[in-house]
């Protein structure tokens, strides 16, 4: 089995696809315990499982042989799992900082106004956009995921797919989203 996961992972290093599944296949459920136990939250475990192993394929070739893949995985996980609770944190103290504005300075006015709604339209429009671009197989976990906002065991049931292929299929899209983001911008701020 040693012998049949290196060679998995020298496949993956040559950007096979299968062998990315594979991998996703024999470690998911090691990876996303993991993270479980130290967070208590499913839907959280689940996207830093995604978020780790889209790190690990996209850095692969990084991946030193000397060490246990299962090991790499999971200081990833863990990496993923820091940097959420340090933007969470971020969050909560900007929050908190807002909170404690709004006491001693009443004159702004926080609420959503027309304009304020007009801009978040017209930024999903641009986004919506941009997922359009994406193969419609991609298009449609995208959309169950974050605009109906389903768990990847839904998504899985609602597309009539198995859960591990739904969850390539995301990692797959959010990294083909993001070089098209990246491509957009950088042709629409090129001078």
């Amino acid at each position: 089995m040693k012998e049949n996961i290196s060679n998995q992972i020298a496949l993956a290093k040559q950007a096979d696809q299968s062998a990315f599944t594979f991998l996703l296949d024999h470690y998911w459920s090691e990876v996303y315990f993991y993270i479980l136990k130290r967070i208590a939250n499913e839907a959280d475990a689940e996207d830093i499982t995604i978020e780790t192993f889209s790190k690990a394929f996209s850095s692969i070739a990084s991946y030193k042989e000397q060490y246990a893949f299962n090991t790499w995985l999971i200081s990833i996980a863990k990496n993923v799992h820091v940097d959420l609770l340090r933007k969470r944190q971020k969050d909560a103290i900007l929050r908190v900082n807002s909170q404690v504005e709004s006491t001693y300075d009443n004159i702004a006015d926080d609420t959503a106004n027309v304009e304020d709604q007009l801009i978040k339209q017209q930024n999903l429009a641009i986004f919506k956009s941009y997922v359009k671009l994406l193969k419609p197989h991609y298009q449609e976990v995208i959309e169950l995921r974050f605009f109906q906002e389903l768990s990847y065991n839904e998504i899985a049931q609602r597309t009539g797919q198995p859960l591990n292929n739904v969850k390539v299929k995301l990692i797959r899209a959010r990294k083909l989203l993001q070089e098209i983001i990246v491509e957009q911008i950088d042709t629409n701020f090129t001078i």
